[in-house]
């Protein structure tokens, strides 16, 4: 699998600062002797717990050639080991009651299971069996190729808009990772075999570059006898290589793209700007890019909805997107779809004047407040979700932030000013940093295929 607010009661958003305190001290971390860090998140309200560990080694780890392979052993993992036999592992948790899943993205791969809270041990010690007894067989690999191949043919091949999306993101990116898509391109995964899987297996995986996060109906104490039982007597891996990745030089150039296709049902207009992420002790300019999407496009109520849906009526949908939680740089989005009767170039040209109007007028505080406000309640809400709580921890501990960090973003939201906002617009929004794409239906090419049906 591949994975990138409603304002809530007034009472729920009074009740913030001591619901907000309760989760941080039931935060316990600690790391064991072989390196490997764990996370317990304590939520004792149902006798439930989710395991996950989460492998500092996504698809931008990936060596160069072997596109997908971070992805393919996410799927090969499901196999046998020493002690279980192929689907064994997911056999026991539903026979237990219990999920389990997998997710790989640029950054980051990992395994979860939600279960009784009683059965953590059991799923504790198959995790650990297969961080480090994995057996595969050349059957697997055809196998699991394949299915990986049929993957990639019905979520991008299949749709228009995941293809778009995917030259995008490499014409964005001038040289670093970001710009291979996460499942890999495909006439790479054609080629992935054995050893591929094997060296990215053996090289990264291991507990010294694992994080395990446990949240639920747990005791810290009992987490870390369990972790130092099973992952505790795994060796570390003394030859895990630097996360080294290749950088992007600076962008000096728009670049544009136009991709057809008569599949295409709606056109639209898209624009993707580099973007800084959130870092460790330093996430005051990611927080405000995030508030810069709210406003801009993150809803009805947003600048560019405000003015190019209901006062120009040029379009049906807008959108600004940002998300900080990344290694490296990342992206500041917008997608504008047009009304109908409106082209791809009067959309552009709207969203670029929309742009140039906010640059010009700034922020409006009552539409910040009312943001602001609608974080608070959505951390509210947030408590209630023992997956998105393990989730937030893991995916910012494997992009390069601390339990420190996480814990603080909620405050910085609230402390960014409007200048500190315009001053964040002005650094990113800048046209030699940008990618505009249009994805446009190739009515030439469908009225071909009519005729001949």
């Amino acid at each position: 699998m591949i994975w990138k607010f409603a304002l809530g009661a007034a009472l729920a958003v009074l009740a913030l600062p001591v619901a907000a305190e309760g989760i941080d001290d039931k935060v316990t971390d600690f790391t064991l002797d072989n390196g490997m860090q764990v996370v317990v998140v304590e939520d004792h309200r149902a006798p439930v717990v989710q395991q996950m560990v989460w492998y500092r080694a996504g698809s931008a780890d990936e060596p160069v050639g072997s596109s997908g392979v971070a992805h393919f052993l996410e799927h090969l993992l499901f196999k046998g080991t020493d002690t279980m036999a192929p689907g064994e592992f997911s056999a026991t948790v539903a026979a237990n009651g219990g999920q389990d899943n997998a997710f790989t993205s640029y950054d980051y791969t990992a395994y979860f299971q939600r279960i009784a809270a009683d059965r953590l041990e059991l799923v504790m010690k198959m995790e650990a069996d297969r961080m480090v007894n994995l057996r595969l067989s050349q059957d697997d690999i055809v196998t699991e190729r394949n299915v990986i191949l049929e993957e990639r043919n019905q979520r991008t091949e299949n749709n228009p808009r995941a293809l778009f999306n995917e030259q995008m993101n490499a014409v964005q990116y001038l040289n670093h990772r970001y710009g291979v898509p996460v499942i890999g391109w495909k006439h790479e995964m054609e080629t992935l075999d054995l050893e591929d899987a094997l060296n990215f297996y053996r090289t990264h995986y291991a507990p010294n570059n694992a994080i395990l996060v446990v949240s639920g109906d747990v005791d810290p104490h009992q987490v870390r006898a369990l972790a130092e039982k099973y992952y505790g007597v795994i060796p570390a891996n003394p030859n895990l290589p630097e996360r080294l990745r290749s950088q992007e030089p600076p962008q000096i150039a728009a670049r544009r793209l136009t991709f057809k296709d008569p599949r295409v049902a709606q056109p639209y207009v898209s624009r993707s700007y580099l973007a800084p992420e959130r870092d460790p002790g330093a996430q005051e300019k990611a927080a405000a890019l995030y508030l810069l999407s709210e406003l801009l496009g993150g809803g009805s109520t947003s600048y560019l909805a405000d003015r190019l849906q209901f006062q120009e009526q040029v379009a049906v949908y807008t959108g600004a997107f940002y998300n900080g939680l990344s290694l490296d740089d990342t992206t500041f989005d917008f997608v504008i779809v047009p009304h109908q009767g409106v082209g791809l170039q009067e959309a552009e040209a709207a969203l670029d004047r929309a742009l140039a109007d906010f640059m010009r007028e700034g922020v409006d505080q009552e539409m910040l407040d009312r943001i602001k406000l609608q974080l608070r309640a959505a951390e509210i809400y947030a408590l209630d979700n023992v997956d998105g709580i393990a989730n937030r921890y893991g995916r910012a501990l494997t992009s390069g932030l601390t339990i420190a960090d996480v814990k603080a973003w909620p405050g910085i939201l609230q402390s960014i000013t409007p200048d500190q906002i315009m001053a964040a617009a002005r650094e990113v929004l800048r046209p030699e940093a940008s990618v505009t794409g249009w994805l446009m239906r190739d009515a030439e090419q469908k009225t071909k295929e009519e005729v001949t049906q």
